[in-house]
């Protein structure tokens, strides 16, 4: 008797348990408010002044463009998961917008990898000067300016549910500037 009680107990708990730790179905995502970015939000504000050490290609043309900057590096295996999509976006919308790459390494070891990898604006900023104006915390992490310079998307490019995709980028690009 005393066994078939603690056997029962005993299934209850895993049974409740195992309950609590099923997915809810139809829990609705977050506002977009409400997303985690590891940086200062800068959304709907002029961002700080673009500061780079050195453009490790030619200076890209910004003037009355929509401005993307990603703040990335070599080592980081997100960072390198982003970059085909904004080389897409890099030639896909060439004509309204500008992608720059800025990491904080040293020339030596960003240079040979972007020449490799990248096919967008790349520049070095070893003091991170933008990246502390933004309080970028965390890396990946991408602004997307308007051509008057006012954040309209920031965050983890490859957030789950906020990812910075196609579609996002051409509505963003086709939005009245004001």
């Amino acid at each position: 008797m005393k066994w078939s009680s603690v056997l029962l107990a005993a299934a209850l708990a895993v049974s409740f348990q195992a309950r609590a730790e099923e997915p809810k179905a139809a829990e609705p995502k977050p506002a977009p408010a409400a997303k985690k970015i590891w940086a200062e939000a800068y959304l709907g504000k002029k961002a700080p002044e673009l500061k780079v050490e050195k453009w490790l290609t030619e200076k890209p043309a910004t003037e009355g463009k929509f401005v993307m900057i990603d703040f990335w590096a070599t080592w980081c295996g997100p960072c390198r998961k982003a970059i085909p999509e904004l080389n897409k976006f890099q030639e896909k919308f060439r004509d309204k917008l500008v992608v720059i790459g800025i990491s904080d390494e040293e020339e030596a070891k960003v240079k040979p990898f972007s020449e490799k990898e990248i096919r967008y604006s790349s520049a070095i900023d070893t003091k991170g000067e933008t990246k502390k104006a933004m309080k970028v915390s965390g890396i990946p992490h991408v602004i997307l300016l308007n051509p008057k310079g006012v954040v309209v998307w920031e965050g983890f490019p490859l957030l789950d549910g906020y990812e910075l995709t196609e579609d996002v980028v051409k509505r963003l690009l086709e939005a009245k500037v004001e």
